[in-house]
C-alpha cells in the first residue's frame, strides 16, 4: 500500500509521514531512499526482501527531484507490494498525477500563505524580459504560496497586454507581446481540449519562454 505526502510545509508533512511509518513499521525493517541515494540503492530497495526476508517498510523522500532516479522509481510503483511512504515537496502537476494514481492515500501539507506584496510583479517582469529562469522561479513561488492557476494565468495575461500597450514603435516588442497575448488567451481553452489541468499548461508555457 502506497501513502503519498505532499506540500511545502516539510516539517508537518514529514512528522505525519514518520508517525505513520512508525505505526506501520513495528517489527519491520525501515528502508529510506532520498534524492541523495544512488540508482543502485533504489534498485536494491525496490527488489523486495526476498522469500526469506522479513517485513519491510519503504520510505521515499523527494526521490523525483533526482532525474537519475525518478523514471525508474515511477516505473516501479505499480509493482510495489510492501507498505511504502512517499514525500515530494513540490511535484509538478504531471508528476503529482502519476504519484496519486498509485497512492492509496494522499495528504498535503502546505506552508501558510504569505502576505502578497510587490513580489507578485516579479512574475510579470520576468515575462516582459523573456527571462525563462526568473519566470520559472516566480511561477514555482506562486505555486508554493498556494496561488490558484487561474490567478497566475490572469497575472501573466495582464502583463502581456500591458507589454503590448507600452510597446510603442518597437516592432519586435510589439510582435512578441501580441504573440504572448494570443497564446495566453488560448491557453485555458487548449488545456480543456487536452483534458489537462491549467496548472500543467502554465508549467509548459513558462518553460517554453526564451
Amino acid at each position: 500500500m502506497i501513502h503519498l505526502y505532499l506540500g511545502t510545509d516539510r516539517d508537518k508533512a514529514r512528522a505525519a509521514m514518520n508517525a505513520a511509518v512508525t505505526k506501520a513499521g513495528k517489527g519491520a525493517e525501515v528502508i529510506r531512499i532520498t534524492d541523495a541515494h544512488t540508482l543502485d540503492d533504489l534498485h536494491a530497495a525496490l527488489r523486495g526482501g526476498g522469500m526469506f526476508g522479513g517485513k519491510r517498510v519503504l520510505v521515499f523522500e523527494n526521490v523525483c527531484t533526482n532525474p537519475d532516479l525518478c523514471d525508474v522509481f515511477l516505473g516501479a510503483l505499480a509493482s510495489v507490494e510492501e507498505d511504502a511512504f512517499i514525500y515530494e515537496e513540490k511535484p509538478l502537476a504531471d508528476l503529482r498525477k502519476k504519484l496519486e494514481k498509485h497512492a492509496e492515500t494522499t495528504e498535503k501539507f502546505d506552508a501558510p500563505k504569505k502576505e502578497r506584496g510587490t513580489d507578485i510583479f516579479v512574475l510579470a517582469n520576468a515575462l516582459r524580459r523573456g527571462d525563462k529562469k526568473a519566470l520559472w522561479v516566480g511561477y514555482m513561488q506562486e505555486v508554493g504560496k498556494g496561488s490558484a492557476p487561474e490567478m497566475v494565468h490572469g497575472l501573466l495575461f495582464w502583463a502581456a497586454k500591458d507589454m503590448l500597450l507600452k510597446a510603442g514603435s518597437n516592432v519586435a516588442t510589439r510582435t512578441r507581446a501580441a504573440e504572448l497575448v494570443a497564446e495566453l488567451a488560448e491557453l485555458p481553452h487548449e488545456s480543456r481540449r487536452r483534458g489537462e489541468d491549467l496548472e500543467y499548461a502554465l508549467e509548459r508555457f513558462a518553460l517554453a519562454q526564451a
